[in-house]
């Protein structure tokens, strides 16, 4: 029965840390999604929002570096592989209720491995960015609940975090 348990992907039979061999897996169409926050004061929300942070567009920058941080995932997360992206965007909208933002990163790539990193990694860069342009004047700021909500593609297909949520529910 040991063998019907989960096992991790990235380690060999020794134990040992290994890349996936993806090489006889499908090319295959792949997006995923990731979600995150970051909070702060009121007052950082409202300078971030007129466009008067003195190091200038937060939104702009942060949505750059996510962008460049989905590119070079690979070079961040040592066992993940080098992909060649075909799609990411960052969406960055203001949220009065945390104070804050929430930042949302989609990755879209055709292979053989998943982007589901590259969401992550894209959002939380997106998320660390925002804090650097206006730490000078909140650094109280708290960046979290980064997390995976859809992927799409692959052997495993299409997986929601909804629909893991509503597993066992009425």
């Amino acid at each position: 029965m040991a063998e019907d348990k989960p096992k991790l992907t990235h380690i060999d039979q020794s134990g040992a840390a290994s890349m996936v061999d993806v090489s006889e897996k499908d090319t295959t169409s792949r997006t995923a999604v990731a979600r995150g926050e970051i909070r702060m004061k009121v007052q950082t929300l409202e300078m971030i929002l007129s466009g008067n942070a003195k190091k200038g567009d937060v939104l702009g920058v942060a949505r750059i570096a996510g962008i460049m941080a989905a590119k070079r995932t690979h070079e961040l997360i040592p066992l993940c592989h080098p992909l060649p992206l075909s799609k990411v965007t960052i969406e960055i909208d203001p949220d009065d209720t945390l104070p804050g933002f929430v930042v949302t990163a989609t990755t879209k790539v055709s292979g053989q491995t998943g982007v589901e990193m590259e969401a992550l990694t894209a959002c939380s860069l997106a998320c660390l960015t925002i804090y650097d342009m206006a730490k000078a004047v909140d650094r109280g700021m708290t960046v979290g609940e980064i997390r995976l909500l859809e992927k799409k593609g692959g052997k495993s297909g299409h997986w929601r975090l909804a629909d893991e949520h509503d597993e066992g529910e009425d």
